[in-house]
């Protein structure tokens, strides 16, 4: 009830700003009605899209939709709210020093709104609304083929050069755009790499969410050494409720068998290793291990009967497993590919000056490659989307990573 109660007072909070910031600058009476008027109706709409939220099914179109439009609202009035409750904190002090200090014309003692405080507001307000609305139609799909050399010492010489695609986060269910979808998977075939790597989340929930992608996935080409997954949080079934544990199980099992459908060896704490030039790398796949999330992972068993001499790229989803379990390992994984983060979806990156987004205050790495004592964690952006059904400075990302022989030049 207390949770309730205080998001309602939130949303009256920014409702009222909000409208301080219009009324500032229209003072024609029916367009100021239109705008209550419009701001009721979505509020309500809103409510009532919240209120229809099944958890047996979880993630839908409609729940998409829903969240999209709440962003798309809410954060800009968020701007104004900002904007305009600091000018009234300004005009408060400015009122007591006025009365206490100054002793003006009791009149004056609270100064008026400033007009053009209400225009730099919406003007910066206009940014993250243009931005969520570009995200929602555009940038969602705006597949970025990102590119990193990563080098290794102790690379075999036989696989100086080697080519890996990644991708991850695929999460099907909430696509809406097959021409979309077939352009990223010709963008993964035109790589032409050695090796294609698929870092879990392939569905939000169900395995059913895959069923209509399967024929353009499975276009992926194969590659000289193989395709290999493993598992995301989301793969589990577990954001949703299910009527009993046997069709959650069942989904389980549909979801693992989905790898099989589109060609991918779906690796289970397990690892195996892929020759070239009569010279060995191995490939270790755990299920999802998260600190705050599912965590199945085990990288005792992943790595059973491996040394620290081998050469390894261990798949994992969660980037924090790399962080709490992985990077300090006396096995000495090499290679770490990760994802889930998805960069939030949100954020600013200008390569090679400047990277930001909010989900770094929750993951230590959460999007490109990180180094720790010659080890490193790749943390691929996401191919597809979820919850925000959009993208903004943080494009779904397909990664081509080549593998060097030798120390990096700084």
């Amino acid at each position: 009830m207390f949770r309730w109660l205080f998001i309602i007072v939130v949303i009256v909070f920014i409702e009222i700003y909000a409208f301080q910031a219009f009324r500032t600058l229209i003072k024609t009476r029916w367009l100021l009605v239109s705008y209550e008027v419009i701001s009721a109706i979505v509020l309500v709409y809103l409510i009532w899209s919240f209120s229809q939220f099944d958890r047996s099914v979880g993630q839908n179109k409609q729940s998409l939709m829903t969240i999209g439009l709440l962003l798309v609202v809410y954060v800009p009035k968020m701007f104004l709210t900002i904007f305009m409750f600091g000018e009234d904190l300004f005009r408060l002090i400015r009122g007591l020093t006025n009365y206490f200090v100054e002793h003006d014309n009791p009149s004056s003692y609270i100064p008026e709104r400033r007009k053009f405080v209400s225009q730099i507001a919406l003007v910066i307000a206009a940014i993250p609304f243009a931005s969520l609305i570009y995200g929602i139609f555009e940038g969602k799909y705006n597949f970025k083929v990102i590119k990193q050399q990563v080098f290794f010492p102790d690379l075999p010489d036989a696989f100086d050069g080697f080519k890996i695609t990644q991708i991850s986060d695929v999460h099907s269910g909430s696509f809406d755009n097959h021409e979309k979808i077939e352009y990223a998977i010709e963008l993964i075939n035109e790589q032409e790499t050695d090796l294609i790597l698929f870092t879990g989340d392939i569905v939000n929930t169900h395995a059913k969410e895959m069923h209509p992608w399967i024929e353009t996935f499975k276009r992926i080409k194969q590659p000289e050494y193989g395709k290999y997954s493993v598992l995301g949080n989301h793969d589990y079934g577990e954001y949703v409720t299910w009527p009993n544990k046997k069709q959650k199980d069942e989904n389980f099992e549909a979801i693992k068998d989905l790898y099989g459908a589109i060609d991918f060896k779906l690796l289970l704490n397990e690892h195996t290793f892929i020759e070239k030039d009569n010279q060995k790398l191995a490939i270790v796949g755990v299920e999802n291990w998260g600190k705050n999330f599912k965590q199945a992972g085990d990288l005792r068993k992943a790595s059973e009967g491996l040394t620290a001499q081998d050469f390894k790229i261990l798949l994992s989803h969660d980037p924090s497993h790399w962080e709490y379990q992985v990077k300090d390992d006396a096995k000495h994984f090499q290679l770490t590919l990760s994802g889930h983060t998805h960069g939030m979806q949100f954020g600013i990156e200008i390569p090679g000056f400047f990277k930001w987004s909010p989900v770094q205050y929750v993951y230590k790495q959460w999007a490109g490659l990180y180094e720790n004592v010659g080890r490193y964690v790749y943390v691929n952006r996401g191919f597809g989307f979820h919850a925000y059904p959009g993208r903004v400075g943080i494009m779904p990302e397909i990664t081509v990573i080549e593998l060097k022989k030798g120390t990096s030049v700084a």
